[in-house]
């Protein structure tokens, strides 16, 4: 059995840990050095800052939330990815109370895979937008 590529792990990890919200697959793609260089400010920059991220912030406010990843480019142990993180607005976001509206969050982040596991992530998202159309909603 061969090792997985970074791009096959950039993959299982959108859809196993951010879409399927697994722990067990977290803890085994995230490398105990990982930094998120993209942290919000009051965000812890390790693992479990992302982490709660996704565990804590969008999972309980976006009901049936899915990843698509529209396309990659690897490049040595640097994956980019442009994705869509999407769902119902079912649960409280940032203070913004359910709408049942739909949300998509447009993200493109660069990881770096080493040994299979992340160990660096810097990205771009458009949250602010999102949570900004459902303020108005």
């Amino acid at each position: 059995m061969s090792a997985a590529s970074p791009k096959q792990v950039v993959q299982r990890f959108n859809l196993e840990v951010i879409q399927n919200g697994q722990r067990a697959s977290f803890e085994e793609l995230m490398d105990p050095a990982f930094v998120n260089w993209s942290a919000p400010p009051g965000v812890p920059r390790g693992g479990e800052g992302l982490w709660k991220t996704f565990d804590q912030v969008l999972r309980p406010a976006l009901s049936d939330l899915t990843v698509t990843i529209h396309e990659q480019v690897c490049e040595g142990e640097k994956v980019t990815t442009r994705k869509t993180v999407s769902g119902t607005h079912t649960g409280t976001l940032m203070d913004i109370e359910p709408t049942n509206k739909p949300v998509a969050i447009e993200v493109i982040d660069i990881v770096t895979v080493r040994n299979g596991r992340y160990v660096e992530h810097w990205g771009l998202n458009t949250l602010a937008a999102a949570v900004a159309q459902l303020r108005t909603a």
